[in-house]
């Protein structure tokens, strides 16, 4: 029985599938929804759980590459949402329209 780290066997599965080439875009539920991607819906209440608490949350036992925040998180998250983010992310400020464009590209998605 896992006690510790992620529990949740659906995104276990997930990111047991992603490789380096891959792409995983976290998002909250304002998000577009992709039907050709596997999707994976967290969503409790409003804002929980929140994007930063994701990430922090794989980022205790998974390698993340990089990670490009749309501008719009920076803007409605604040500076402590981003601090969480800080040490990772390779590219800053990318409007939500290209990350949405990407995701296209994308083959799993967590909201």
């Amino acid at each position: 029985m896992i006690r510790t780290g992620i529990l949740n066997p659906a995104v276990l599965f997930l990111l047991a599938r992603v490789r380096h080439t891959n792409s995983l875009v976290i998002a909250d539920r304002g998000f577009p929804a992709w039907p050709q991607i596997e999707t994976i819906d967290l969503s409790l209440v409003d804002d929980v759980p929140r994007v930063a608490r994701v990430v922090a949350a794989l980022r205790q036992n998974d390698i993340i590459g990089h990670i490009s925040a749309a501008e719009e998180f920076r803007e409605q998250n604040g500076p402590a949402a981003e601090a969480t983010l800080r040490n990772t992310i390779a590219r800053a400020g990318v409007g939500m329209e290209k990350i949405a464009a990407r995701t296209g590209k994308t083959e799993k998605c967590i909201l």
